[in-house]
């Protein structure tokens, strides 16, 4: 187990992601990757955020010389297919517009990789999340607001007024776009020494009740 922990580098620019991994208790950087985010021809959706957090990592692990970069990349899927970040407000009315009263897959990929040593861990947490049936007003209002115009599926988990999620399957910090738990199980596979249990404080922070991090943190303990 490593002591000092290296430097670690997130490598998005999302706001969320940057607020759920200081949750980790541990000091890091951010370096927003540039990279072509189009699916590529007759890519299984589940593949796609994979693909993109690996590439993410990889763009950023490349410029330098030590440290551990984790890679993200959040996909939200309807029916098969792949709602990204609307453009403008017409496309995020008609995504809103499309989940409501329905359920729908959230899918983060996840990779981390040790500059030093090249050693790269990828792997994707999937959430199921049931929409409310929201009102065409109600829609209008959020659009409003300009909370969906930076967000996969037009819509944040976390937005207490509008409150667009009935209930959600597995890890909501999955749905805000990082999975903690697995990144603290993939850190410390890589011999990061972590506070014990930083996955509670997702928890505790955002109220929504996490169903696989007695699934996940076992494993940590087992392979460290």
């Amino acid at each position: 187990m490593i002591n000092t922990p290296p430097p670690i580098i997130l490598a998005s620019a999302s706001p969320r992601r940057r607020e759920l991994l200081a949750l980790l208790g541990v000091p890091f950087d951010v370096r927003a990757a540039d990279v072509d985010e189009t699916p590529l021809p007759g890519e299984p959706p589940a593949e796609y955020p994979k693909r993109l957090s690996l590439l993410k990592a990889r763009a950023v692990a490349e410029t330098l010389a030590a440290g551990i970069v984790i890679g993200a990349d959040t996909a939200v899927i309807h029916r098969g297919d792949i709602l990204g970040k609307p453009a403008n407000a017409d496309e995020a009315r008609a995504m809103l517009q499309r989940l409501r009263g329905e359920r729908h897959r959230v899918i983060s990929g996840i990779t981390v990789i040790e500059v030093a040593t090249g050693k790269t861990i990828t792997e994707a947490c999937e959430s199921t999340v049931f929409m409310r049936a929201m009102s065409d007003e109600e829609i209008e209002a959020y659009i409003a607001s300009g909370d969906p115009m930076d967000k996969a599926g037009a819509y944040a988990v976390q937005n207490v007024e509008f409150a667009p999620v009935q209930k959600v399957v597995g890890c909501p910090a999955n749905v805000m776009g990082l999975p903690v738990c697995h990144v603290v199980r993939n850190l410390r596979r890589l011999g990061v020494n972590l506070p014990d249990t930083p996955p509670t404080h997702c928890d505790i922070r955002y109220g929504y009740h996490c169903a696989i991090t007695n699934y996940v943190m076992p494993d940590v303990e087992q392979q460290t």
